[in-house]
């Protein structure tokens, strides 16, 4: 009975520790997140006076370059360190990045600084408002967030649009499938010595990574995922459930320049889920070939053009260049 007591008490104290921990570790994230919020729509007001300060300046050059420093100096006089010229630099260009305080209060502030400091330096200002309400929806960390900058995320997915919208509400197939796909981290030797075996099991091995190339919303059913007719069993490379989509989403993998037979192959397959194991409520069966090159010509002529379940992209095993991207987005377009 004795020990019985004892056990009771070390698991209500074990449990009473627990919850205090949980009280206080909860209390800290609320601290950090209000702090954060205030100090990143403090910094939006610091660069928007700086902005009207250097307007009443007659050679504004010269005139902003000394009013920031003067002012680093008076603030880090006053508050420490955080306020160097860069940093006040960064701050008027954070306001003139994002000139309506109604997006800083209910947008840039959920963000770190850190984060609002990487999108606010992307030109187009349509990426911008991609990247800035991606990064908060799918709780980006500051590294995933410069990934997608810098592999040209939203470029990316706006060229897998049959025609190109304003905005992306990513409800659709085609504002979720990107080409082309960005795989450096898969460290996928030269092209002779590649197989689609071998590039499967390496994005398996790097499958976090993965996910995150993919975008949002997938979930992982299975690799070489059987589906049986009567005469016939078939291997899907790998396939996902999309819960945004509503959809399954097939992916078949190939390490060669494509053929007409991978989108009839494909086509079958995708004709083949939704008979047998799309469920009421599921949106139609989504196929995405992935392959090494694409030919334009097939894909023209084929049923993948203008397909709102039957994509092709291309993969990079590298980090590509602004130029590359550019250029295969253009190729793409030209074909559609």
């Amino acid at each position: 009975m004795a020990k019985e007591i004892i056990k009771l008490q070390i698991q209500l104290t074990e449990n009473y520790v627990a919850d205090i921990r949980s009280i206080l570790q909860k209390a800290r994230e609320y601290t950090y997140r209000t702090v954060n919020s205030v100090m990143v729509q403090a910094y939006w007001l610091i660069g928007e006076r700086i902005v009207r300060q250097e307007q009443n300046g007659k050679e504004r050059a010269e005139y902003g370059k000394q009013l920031i420093k003067t002012l680093s100096v008076e603030l880090t006089t006053d508050f420490g360190s955080g306020f160097s010229a860069a940093n006040l630099r960064n701050m008027r260009q954070f306001y003139r990045s994002f000139p309506d305080f109604e997006i800083c209060y209910t947008l840039c502030s959920e963000l770190s600084w850190s984060h609002n400091r990487l999108i606010m330096r992307v030109d187009d200002s349509k990426a911008r408002m991609f990247y800035l309400k991606e990064a908060i929806e799918g709780h980006w960390s500051t590294r995933q967030l410069e990934r997608n900058i810098q592999t040209f995320y939203y470029q990316r997915t706006l060229s897998s649009q049959s025609v190109i919208v304003e905005s992306m509400d990513q409800s659709r197939p085609e504002d979720i499938v990107k080409d082309p796909y960005v795989l450096e981290f898969i460290g996928l030797p030269s092209l002779h010595k590649r197989n689609e075996k071998g590039l499967e099991t390496k994005l398996i091995d790097h499958f976090q990574q993965f996910m995150l190339e993919l975008g949002k919303g997938f979930s992982f059913i299975g690799r070489q995922y059987r589906v049986s007719t009567e005469t016939s069993h078939f291997y899907i490379d790998l396939v996902f459930y999309n819960y945004i989509l509503k959809c399954f989403v097939l992916i078949d993998l190939k390490d060669t320049k494509l053929q007409h037979k991978d989108i009839g192959q494909m086509d079958m397959y995708i004709r083949m889920f939704d008979d047998l194991m799309r469920r009421e409520g599921d949106n139609p069966t989504v196929g995405i070939l992935l392959c090494a090159e694409r030919d334009e010509t097939i894909v023209k002529y084929s049923v993948a053009n203008g397909s709102h379940q039957l994509f092709v992209s291309k993969y990079l095993p590298y980090m590509p260049t602004e130029e590359e991207i550019r250029r295969e987005i253009e190729r793409k377009q030209e074909t559609k």
